[in-house]
């Protein structure tokens, strides 16, 4: 979960880290890792998203989490967007397959409604249009704690065997590479947490490292399945006028419905933020566990739909920010900036 970030400029925001993300997958379509380096590369994999699942579990302050019950309402609403509303609209898209969206397409895009919501980037557009911050943070961690349990639980329910279904050796590898991880840095936080926190930046590009080996792993299996050869320019072009339409009935699902629940202005902020947007951190290592070699389609939706969430957001953040008085100011120590990289 990267701190680094970025200020946003006036005009919509081009996420350096998607430009890293689209390097790797250039690089995996012109090199792609194949025999003995496939091997080395899939088992390097394989310890990267144990090892992000470890500092997700490291960092998440669990005090923070349940310090933030009190407004139960407000995460239960958010949790209904992102593990309810969410994939019940990615079920609906599949009446789009296969005239529209390809098999593998409408697979990711159903996954994609499956993945939790990110933390720091809700924090970030939350404080710009000066809403409720703490609960932005709570709503976040809440929503990747359920999100290590949910998604592969989901995705097991709703896609059943386009992601290998849900055997034993499935669960086995959910457990394994996912929750173990996780629940050990939890565990261990008390006494890794100093050391995490004192080399925040360093463990940075460690993240991101460990993404862009998944991506290339991923990326370069599909390649040398030949999966590529099933997307046309067409189809991506259907994908993202999709993604539009998903992400803009979210944005207004989540402001209006709020408003109809009864919650202020400013808790509908973090709602709106932290209940129509999904993370692409948490996404990617899911993907590769739950998809395998069909990892490469699977994760197209999300990449593409991050970099709209981001740029869409931040336009809202901004008009939002602007209807208040400006001596309202977001909670102290946030700072309005947007991460390289959303968190789980």
């Amino acid at each position: 979960m990267s701190r680094r970030t970025m200020s946003l400029p006036s005009w919509l925001p081009v996420d350096p880290y998607i430009l890293a993300l689209l390097g790797t997958v250039v690089l995996a379509a012109l090199l792609p890792a194949s025999g003995r380096a496939a091997d080395v590369a899939g088992g390097a994999s394989t310890g990267a998203v144990a090892l992000l699942f470890f500092l997700y579990g490291a960092r998440l302050s669990t005090r923070e989490a349940v310090d933030g019950l009190r407004h139960w309402r407000l995460h239960v609403t958010v949790l209904a967007a992102t593990f309810l509303v969410f994939p019940l609209l990615g079920l609906a898209a599949r009446g789009l397959e296969p005239w529209l969206l390809t098999p593998e397409l409408s697979s990711g895009l159903l996954f994609l409604c499956l993945v939790p919501s990110t933390i720091q980037s809700s924090i970030a557009f939350t404080s710009m249009a000066r809403g409720n911050v703490p609960a932005a943070i709570c709503a976040g961690s809440f929503s990747s704690i359920a999100g290590i349990v949910l998604t592969p639980l989901l995705a097991a329910i709703v896609l059943g065997g386009r992601a290998g279904g849900f055997s034993a050796d499935s669960l086995l590898r959910i457990v394994l590479q996912l929750l173990v991880p996780f629940v050990a840095g939890q565990l261990l936080r008390g006494w890794v947490g100093g050391f995490l926190t004192r080399h925040k930046k360093l463990l940075g590009y460690v993240d991101r490292g460990s993404i862009l080996l998944v991506v290339y792993t991923a990326f370069s299996a599909g390649m040398n399945a030949g999966v590529w050869h099933q997307v046309t320019p067409v189809r991506l072009g259907a994908l993202l006028l999709v993604e539009a339409a998903l992400l803009a009935g979210m944005l207004t699902l989540t402001w209006y419905g709020s408003e109809r629940l009864g919650f202020e202005r400013a808790d509908r902020v973090a709602i709106q933020f932290a209940g129509s947007k999904k993370s692409l951190a948490a996404g990617l290592p899911m993907a590769t566990v739950l998809f395998g070699a069909h990892a490469s389609l699977a994760v197209l939706p999300l990449m593409l739909f991050h970099q709209m969430q981001l740029m869409v957001c931040a336009v809202i953040a901004k008009r939002r920010g602007r209807e208040v008085p400006a001596e309202v100011a977001p909670a102290p120590g946030t700072r309005v900036s947007v991460g390289a990289r959303s968190a789980p």
